[in-house]
């Protein structure tokens, strides 16, 4: 997978990062990496551009909660891994959308897998990145 990061201009700021190939056990953890250097820089609104995502496997899903959490600024000692955080999804429902990341994009393949756990549920969805921006205002 190929990951390309650019952040927007304008207040607040937003990071925006692309994602190409496949989110899966091969490379879950390169995401994860990612994610959190851009948290650690200082980045706290994020857009995942989903529109050359070609597949997301149960690894990329509990990539995708691992860092929800990191963005509502939980403390990484208490995640989970593996199918543990897919469990832990289904106890966080009731919370609502996550504020701090949306996704641009997916395909038809992607939201299908990302309804069938739910997590259309957590994740604001977005065909167009001005709006997407937007939200965060």
């Amino acid at each position: 997978m190929e990951i390309i990061i650019s952040h927007n201009e304008g207040t607040p700021r937003v990071a925006v990062m692309q994602l190409r190939g496949a989110l899966d056990g091969s490379t879950y953890e390169y995401f994860i990496s990612e994610a959190q250097k851009l948290y650690d820089a200082g980045t706290r609104n994020l857009i995942l551009d989903m529109s050359e995502l070609t597949f997301l496997s149960s690894a990329g899903l509990s990539a995708l909660h691992r860092t929800a959490r990191v963005f509502r600024g939980e403390d990484r000692s208490t995640f989970e891994e593996g199918w543990g955080a897919i469990h832990a999804m289904g106890k966080e429902r009731d919370k609502g959308f996550l504020e701090h990341i949306k996704l641009l994009n997916p395909s038809e393949k992607i939201q299908s897998v990302l309804d069938t756990v739910g997590f259309k549920s957590f994740f604001e969805i977005y065909t167009e990145i001005q709006p997407a921006l937007a939200s965060f205002q």
